[in-house]
């Protein structure tokens, strides 16, 4: 494509968006770097900056409740992105779209858990995501219809079995997780992927939680486990989030919902949360491997493999003792 090309289209988009939004015109559009079933967009209206997600091409299910579940946190004082317009199910963009109003901050970890910049916000960020995840929990649901409950184990047993590879770690931990399963002890809205690099953050602290596309109707302890995968504390040293310790998440907890999580509990999700997002880089991995979609990213995810089976054997080890 030619950069004139390239231009046009980018100009004639800008006036698509402008005609749907009913305003003159929009400034300063430009494609930000997104996941695998997103793009995202950035643009001004007026001295207002925004954000577009539109879903992309032939990816099936369009937003589903994102944007329903999103105008419902931000209602309920969860620090979300507020919406804009809701175009789940409008074809003015072609696709199914949302726009939402932008969020000052950095959402990349790294930076977050290192830069100086935010020195200040890593005292509290622990404490902040805690109270977040409470306020998720809190959400009511009676006006969420579309979400729908999964048993999350059986889920990841049958996407394991569909892949048709031996991984005995994982089996063992499946095993150990059905043995081991507590009791829930409520079912609540869950983000899904609640972690760093999902978050922004500024120096000031947390601003917003955002990627609300695999919210769904859950045990609320899964988000904690999730929170303290090994993966998402992005080389920090400490449980939740690289940044801190479980007791400081479950008193933060506490405080906000007044039920203080157990321990033992969030650590089954924890190592469920490690099983699932091994299983994820092997579906990320295939998905490059299959031509489905070939990215360099998809096939370094699944390297990544190896890195989960071995943060299951340790912590089935450390369970075990």
């Amino acid at each position: 494509m030619t950069s004139q090309h390239s231009s046009d289209s980018l100009e004639g988009f800008a006036r698509k968006i402008a005609d749907m939004m009913n305003v003159n015109a929009v400034h300063n559009l430009r494609r930000l770097s997104g996941g695998a079933s997103r793009e995202t967009w950035e643009f001004h209206v007026g001295q207002e900056p925004l954000i577009l997600q539109r879903v992309r091409p032939q990816r099936p299910g369009g937003l589903g409740s994102e944007a329903i579940v999103l105008r419902e946190a931000f209602s309920h004082g969860v620090p979300v992105p507020e919406l804009v317009i809701d175009g789940s199910i409008s074809t003015d963009l072609e696709r199914p779209f949302m726009i939402v109003k932008s969020v000052a901050g950095e959402t990349i970890a790294r930076k977050i858990l290192r830069d100086e910049q935010f020195a200040d916000a890593r005292v509290n960020l622990v404490h902040q995501l805690g109270v977040a995840a409470a306020r998720i929990h809190k959400v009511p649901t009676v006006g969420m219809p579309n979400l729908v409950e999964e048993d999350q184990l059986t889920m990841y047993q049958q996407i394991l079995m569909d892949l048709g590879e031996p991984h005995p770690v994982f089996e063992i931990a499946f095993r150990w997780l059905e043995k081991n399963r507590p009791t829930t002890s409520a079912t609540a809205l869950v983000h899904g992927d609640f972690r760093l690099g999902n978050v922004v953050v500024s120096s000031e602290g947390l601003q917003a939680i955002l990627d609300w596309e695999l919210a769904h109707l859950g045990d609320p302890m899964e988000d904690l486990g999730w929170l303290c995968v090994r993966a998402w504390r992005f080389g920090g040293a400490h449980p939740v989030a690289g940044l801190g310790g479980y007791d400081e998440l479950f008193d933060a907890y506490a405080h906000e919902s007044g039920f203080r999580p157990d321990r033992e509990v969030v650590r089954w999700w924890e190592i469920l949360a490690t099983l699932k997002w091994g299983i994820m880089c092997i579906v990320q991995a295939q998905t490059h491997l299959s031509g489905a979609s070939r990215s360099h990213e998809l096939a370094a995810i699944g390297r990544r493999v190896c890195e989960n089976e071995y943060d299951l054997i340790r912590l089935l080890d450390e369970v075990s003792q």
